[in-house]
């Protein structure tokens, strides 16, 4: 019977964790602080800026939402942005994604001050990940799929490793993050195009599925006892459901979870993760501070 790797316990035990390192930073005198920046009305951005800023007050970190419209120009967004870099009260900054289409989003992120980055996308802190720099900050989400690793006693070293999807959010940072020393995987990075992805698949101990291609992959791509951890969240149209659609990951849970001996669901695997390493981040950029 599959282990099912529980995202929302795992992500309640992070924060558990920063709960108490805020308590520490305060009692230095130092107050974690968050900007969020939103740029338009995309209701799925609202929800993940709501759900940050909610965590944000729950811990006792101050949080800077700011909400600007879709027409912000590329010249104003960056004077946040430089404005959020010189206040010494903001600890970590986030500009949501992604942003309406006349933004050059690469730019953005070039501007944030990489000590501020606590997303890990500057290419600073990227090319830090790359050489194992400790002093860079890891993208959330690999963070997160690490820590879940971890909990559920996955061994990685000496494990094949694959990872579906290339992107420098997900793909890319896991794999180095897979094969760093103390990991010691042997990682495949694949993707969509990859020839013959269900063959490649099926040669891991552990598969990381960060494509964004609803139940994409199937229980023959699956070897027995192999560990899924399913990075996707897409939205299916369902009839049967009030909202009309229903939310499901890159695999196909139903069908792949009998073969695995552990799987992170979606709802509840992945996701929760994401927004606890993010905290983690900001609470470490407070600590160099």
């Amino acid at each position: 019977m599959s282990k099912i790797i529980d995202g929302k316990a795992v992500a309640a035990a992070v924060l558990e964790e920063c709960r108490q390192e805020v308590e520490q930073l305060k009692a230095r005198g130092v107050t974690p602080g968050l900007a969020v920046v939103l740029v338009g009305e995309d209701p799925a951005s609202q929800v993940y800026v709501g759900s940050k800023v909610r965590t944000c007050g729950e811990l006792g970190i101050h949080s800077e939402k700011i909400v600007l419209p879709t027409e912000t120009t590329q010249e104003d967004l960056l004077a946040v942005v430089e404005r959020l870099n010189a206040d010494p009260a903001i600890h970590g900054i986030l500009v949501q994604s992604p942003p309406p289409p006349h933004i050059d989003e690469e730019a953005i992120v070039r501007a944030i001050d990489p000590a501020k980055d606590v997303d890990g996308f500057h290419p600073e802190n990227v090319a830090k990940l790359a050489l194992e720099d400790p002093s860079g900050f890891v993208p959330c989400t690999p963070a997160g799929c690490m820590r879940l690793l971890k909990e559920a006693g996955v061994e990685t070293k000496g494990a094949n490793a694959v990872v579906i999807g290339r992107s420098m959010i997900v793909g890319k940072p896991m794999a180095l993050l897979l094969m760093a020393k103390g990991s010691d995987a042997t990682v495949t990075v694949a993707h969509s195009r990859s020839k013959d992805l269900p063959g490649i698949c099926r040669q891991a101990d552990i598969v990381i599925a960060a494509v964004g291609r609803p139940e994409m992959v199937k229980a023959d791509w699956v070897r027995e006892g192999a560990v899924v951890i399913d990075v996707g969240i897409n939205r299916v149209e369902d009839a049967s459901r009030k909202s009309g659609f229903r939310l499901t990951g890159d695999v196909a849970y139903p069908e792949v979870a009998p073969k695995c001996a552990a799987i992170t669901p979606v709802p509840g695997g992945v996701g929760p993760m994401t927004i606890a390493m993010l905290m983690k981040n900001t609470l470490i950029s407070a600590g160099r501070s």
